[in-house]
Protein backbone atom coordinates (compact mmCIF):
# COMPACT_ATOMS: atom_id res chain seq x y z
CA UNK A 1 0.00 0.00 0.00
CA UNK A 2 1.25 3.46 -0.95
CA UNK A 3 0.63 6.60 1.11
CA UNK A 4 1.15 9.99 -0.54
CA UNK A 5 2.02 12.71 1.99
CA UNK A 6 1.29 16.23 0.82
CA UNK A 7 2.09 19.65 2.17
CA UNK A 8 -0.95 21.94 2.26
CA UNK A 9 0.08 25.53 1.59
CA UNK A 10 1.75 25.96 -1.78
CA UNK A 11 0.69 22.48 -2.91
CA UNK A 12 -3.09 22.37 -2.42
CA UNK A 13 -3.93 25.78 -0.95
CA UNK A 14 -2.65 29.36 -1.04
CA UNK A 15 -0.16 30.52 1.55
CA UNK A 16 -2.56 31.66 4.27
CA UNK A 17 -0.16 34.11 5.94
CA UNK A 18 0.59 35.71 2.58
CA UNK A 19 -3.10 36.10 1.79
CA UNK A 20 -3.76 37.61 5.20
CA UNK A 21 -0.76 39.95 4.84
CA UNK A 22 -2.12 41.27 1.57
CA UNK A 23 -5.56 41.72 3.11
CA UNK A 24 -4.28 43.81 6.05
CA UNK A 25 -1.42 45.49 4.14
CA UNK A 26 1.47 44.25 6.31
CA UNK A 27 4.27 43.10 4.02
CA UNK A 28 6.32 41.57 6.85
CA UNK A 29 3.59 38.96 7.37
CA UNK A 30 4.26 37.67 3.87
CA UNK A 31 7.37 35.83 5.08
CA UNK A 32 6.98 32.05 4.91
CA UNK A 33 9.23 29.01 5.31
CA UNK A 34 10.38 29.74 1.78
CA UNK A 35 12.07 32.83 3.21
CA UNK A 36 12.90 31.75 6.78
CA UNK A 37 13.76 28.07 7.38
CA UNK A 38 13.78 28.50 11.19
CA UNK A 39 10.10 27.87 11.96
CA UNK A 40 10.23 29.05 15.58
CA UNK A 41 11.90 32.32 14.58
CA UNK A 42 9.30 32.80 11.83
CA UNK A 43 6.35 32.19 14.16
CA UNK A 44 7.69 34.44 16.92
CA UNK A 45 8.06 37.22 14.33
CA UNK A 46 4.49 36.67 13.12
CA UNK A 47 3.06 36.76 16.65
CA UNK A 48 4.93 39.99 17.41
CA UNK A 49 3.47 41.57 14.28
CA UNK A 50 -0.04 40.45 15.20
CA UNK A 51 0.31 41.89 18.69
CA UNK A 52 1.79 45.15 17.44
CA UNK A 53 -1.08 45.60 14.99
CA UNK A 54 -3.79 44.36 17.39
CA UNK A 55 -4.83 41.55 15.07
CA UNK A 56 -6.62 38.51 16.51
CA UNK A 57 -7.44 34.99 15.42
CA UNK A 58 -10.97 35.92 14.21
CA UNK A 59 -9.41 38.53 11.91
CA UNK A 60 -7.29 35.83 10.27
CA UNK A 61 -10.14 33.30 10.15
CA UNK A 62 -12.39 35.75 8.30
CA UNK A 63 -9.79 36.07 5.53
CA UNK A 64 -9.20 32.31 5.33
CA UNK A 65 -12.95 31.68 5.08
CA UNK A 66 -12.85 33.56 1.78
CA UNK A 67 -10.00 31.49 0.34
CA UNK A 68 -10.36 28.35 -1.71
CA UNK A 69 -7.95 25.58 -2.71
CA UNK A 70 -5.55 26.30 -5.56
CA UNK A 71 -7.17 25.92 -9.01
CA UNK A 72 -7.35 22.21 -9.82
CA UNK A 73 -6.31 21.09 -6.33
CA UNK A 74 -9.67 19.64 -5.34
CA UNK A 75 -9.89 17.53 -8.50
CA UNK A 76 -6.26 16.45 -8.22
CA UNK A 77 -6.69 15.35 -4.61
CA UNK A 78 -9.94 13.49 -5.34
CA UNK A 79 -8.24 11.56 -8.15
CA UNK A 80 -5.23 10.83 -5.96
CA UNK A 81 -7.38 9.51 -3.10
CA UNK A 82 -9.15 7.14 -5.50
CA UNK A 83 -5.81 5.42 -6.16
CA UNK A 84 -3.74 5.85 -2.99
CA UNK A 85 -4.01 6.71 0.66
CA UNK A 86 -3.35 10.45 1.10
CA UNK A 87 -2.34 12.40 4.21
CA UNK A 88 -1.79 16.14 4.44
CA UNK A 89 1.22 17.04 6.62
CA UNK A 90 1.29 20.76 7.29
CA UNK A 91 2.89 23.32 9.58
CA UNK A 92 -0.34 25.31 9.64
CA UNK A 93 -2.90 25.17 12.47
CA UNK A 94 -6.25 23.45 12.80
CA UNK A 95 -7.72 26.85 13.71
CA UNK A 96 -6.70 28.10 10.25
CA UNK A 97 -7.14 25.04 8.05
CA UNK A 98 -10.64 23.70 8.71
CA UNK A 99 -12.45 25.87 6.11
CA UNK A 100 -10.03 24.60 3.46
CA UNK A 101 -10.41 20.99 4.63
CA UNK A 102 -14.15 21.30 4.11
CA UNK A 103 -13.60 22.45 0.53
CA UNK A 104 -11.20 19.53 -0.06
CA UNK A 105 -13.78 16.99 1.21
CA UNK A 106 -12.13 16.45 4.61
CA UNK A 107 -8.82 14.69 3.89
CA UNK A 108 -6.72 13.56 6.84
CA UNK A 109 -4.68 16.48 8.19
CA UNK A 110 -1.81 16.45 10.69
CA UNK A 111 -0.82 19.96 11.82
CA UNK A 112 -0.47 22.12 14.95
CA UNK A 113 -2.55 24.13 17.44
CA UNK A 114 -2.68 27.80 18.44
CA UNK A 115 -3.03 29.16 21.96
CA UNK A 116 -5.43 32.08 22.28
CA UNK A 117 -6.78 34.15 25.16
CA UNK A 118 -10.41 35.04 25.87
CA UNK A 119 -10.19 38.04 23.53
CA UNK A 120 -8.98 35.93 20.60
CA UNK A 121 -5.37 37.14 20.75
CA UNK A 122 -2.90 34.50 19.58
CA UNK A 123 -0.52 34.19 22.52
CA UNK A 124 1.46 31.15 21.42
CA UNK A 125 1.51 27.98 19.39
CA UNK A 126 1.89 24.28 20.14
CA UNK A 127 3.76 22.05 17.74
CA UNK A 128 2.36 18.55 17.58
CA UNK A 129 6.02 17.52 17.71
CA UNK A 130 9.32 18.74 16.31
CA UNK A 131 9.89 17.90 12.64
CA UNK A 132 6.45 16.31 12.56
CA UNK A 133 6.35 15.89 8.78
CA UNK A 134 9.47 13.73 8.74
CA UNK A 135 8.31 11.82 11.84
CA UNK A 136 4.93 11.07 10.24
CA UNK A 137 6.56 9.71 7.09
CA UNK A 138 8.97 7.63 9.19
CA UNK A 139 6.05 6.22 11.21
CA UNK A 140 4.19 5.27 8.04
CA UNK A 141 7.28 3.51 6.73
CA UNK A 142 7.51 1.73 10.07
CA UNK A 143 3.98 0.45 9.45
CA UNK A 144 5.23 -1.04 6.17
CA UNK A 145 3.65 1.57 3.88
CA UNK A 146 5.50 2.79 0.81
CA UNK A 147 5.66 6.58 0.96
CA UNK A 148 5.74 9.41 -1.55
CA UNK A 149 6.06 12.97 -0.22
CA UNK A 150 5.22 16.23 -2.01
CA UNK A 151 6.22 19.69 -0.80
CA UNK A 152 7.35 23.10 -1.93
CA UNK A 153 9.60 24.61 0.72
CA UNK A 154 12.43 24.26 3.26
CA UNK A 155 10.18 22.78 5.92
CA UNK A 156 9.22 19.97 3.55
CA UNK A 157 12.71 18.78 2.72
CA UNK A 158 13.11 16.46 5.70
CA UNK A 159 9.91 14.58 4.82
CA UNK A 160 10.95 14.42 1.16
CA UNK A 161 14.26 12.91 2.27
CA UNK A 162 12.53 10.45 4.62
CA UNK A 163 10.06 9.20 2.02
CA UNK A 164 10.98 6.56 -0.52
CA UNK A 165 10.24 9.17 -3.17
CA UNK A 166 10.18 12.95 -2.76
CA UNK A 167 8.76 15.46 -5.24
CA UNK A 168 8.84 19.27 -5.29
CA UNK A 169 5.73 21.14 -6.44
CA UNK A 170 6.41 24.68 -7.67
CA UNK A 171 9.34 25.34 -5.31
CA UNK A 172 11.38 28.55 -5.46
CA UNK A 173 14.32 27.94 -7.83
CA UNK A 174 16.92 28.46 -5.08
CA UNK A 175 15.37 25.75 -2.89
CA UNK A 176 15.05 23.33 -5.80
CA UNK A 177 18.68 24.04 -6.64
CA UNK A 178 19.79 23.04 -3.14
CA UNK A 179 18.00 19.68 -3.42
CA UNK A 180 18.54 18.54 -7.02
CA UNK A 181 17.71 14.93 -6.13
CA UNK A 182 13.99 15.76 -6.07
CA UNK A 183 12.09 16.09 -9.36
CA UNK A 184 10.07 19.27 -9.83
CA UNK A 185 6.46 19.44 -11.00
CA UNK A 186 5.02 22.78 -12.10
CA UNK A 187 1.34 21.74 -12.40
CA UNK A 188 -0.96 18.94 -11.29
CA UNK A 189 -0.61 16.99 -14.53
CA UNK A 190 3.16 16.87 -14.04
CA UNK A 191 2.74 16.10 -10.34
CA UNK A 192 0.43 13.21 -11.08
CA UNK A 193 2.93 11.86 -13.61
CA UNK A 194 5.78 12.09 -11.07
CA UNK A 195 3.68 10.27 -8.45
CA UNK A 196 2.78 7.52 -10.91
CA UNK A 197 6.42 7.13 -11.94
CA UNK A 198 7.50 6.88 -8.30
CA UNK A 199 4.72 4.41 -7.47
CA UNK A 200 5.75 2.17 -10.35
CA UNK A 201 9.17 1.71 -8.72
CA UNK A 202 7.75 0.16 -5.52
Amino acid sequence: MIVVCLDLEGVLAPEMWVEFAMHVGIDELKLTTRDEPDYDKLMRHRLQLLERNRLRLPDIQRVIEGLGPLPGAREFLASLRARYQAVILSDTYYEFALPLMRQLDWPTLFCHRLDTDAAGRIVGYRLRMLDQKRAAVAALRGLNFSTIAVGDSYNDTSMLQEAQAGIFFRPPPDIAGQFPQFPVASNYVELNAEIEEAAARF
